[in-house]
C-alpha cells in the first residue's frame, strides 16, 4: 500500500484516488491552509476541498470539473487530526496522522485552525473501516 505521504504527496495523484467525487461542487469544506512538502521540507499554499471522506488539493481556488488535484488524502486511512502548535513552534498548526506518518498544515487563524480539525476529524469518523453508517452520529443536527 502506499504510504499517506505518497497518496498525499504525489505529483500526479491517479484519478481513482478521486473517482466520482464532484470536487468542484458544494464540498463539506474548502479553503486555504499552508502544508508542509515530503521531500523538501517547504511550506506551499494550497487550496483545499474535504468532500466524501477525501482531502484534496490544488494549486488555486477556481477548481472546475476540469481541474486536477495536486494531491489526495483519503481520510478513512487517518486516525488523528489535532493542533501541532507545539510540534512545529509555529501559530494555527494541525495534524493528520496515519499509524506510520504524520502530515503538517497551517491554517489562516485559530478559527480556521479549529473548523479545519472539526471537520476533517468527522469524516475520518464517518469513513473509517470500523464504523459502520448506523453509528454514526451527527452532532451538528438538531434533535
Amino acid at each position: 500500500m502506499e504510504s499517506l505521504w505518497r497518496a498525499a504527496t504525489g505529483a500526479d495523484p491517479k484519478a481513482e484516488d478521486y473517482e466520482g467525487i464532484d470536487f468542484w461542487s458544494n464540498p463539506e469544506r474548502a479553503g486555504w491552509l499552508t502544508k508542509q512538502g515530503e521531500y523538501i521540507k517547504t511550506w506551499r499554499r494550497r487550496w483545499f476541498v474535504l468532500k466524501r471522506g477525501k482531502l484534496v488539493w490544488f494549486k488555486d481556488s477556481y477548481v472546475t470539473r476540469a481541474s486536477n488535484p495536486r494531491g489526495v488524502i483519503p481520510l478513512a486511512a487517518c486516525l488523528t487530526v489535532k493542533g501541532a502548535e507545539d510540534v512545529l513552534n509555529k501559530q494555527f498548526a494541525f495534524e493528520l496522522s496515519t499509524n506510520r506518518e504524520t502530515m503538517y498544515f497551517i491554517a489562516d487563524s485559530e478559527k480556521e485552525k479549529e473548523e479545519w480539525i472539526n471537520s476533517v476529524g468527522r469524516s475520518i469518523v464517518q469513513h473509517s473501516r470500523s464504523v459502520t453508517d448506523s453509528e454514526v452520529v451527527d452532532y451538528d443536527s438538531k434533535r
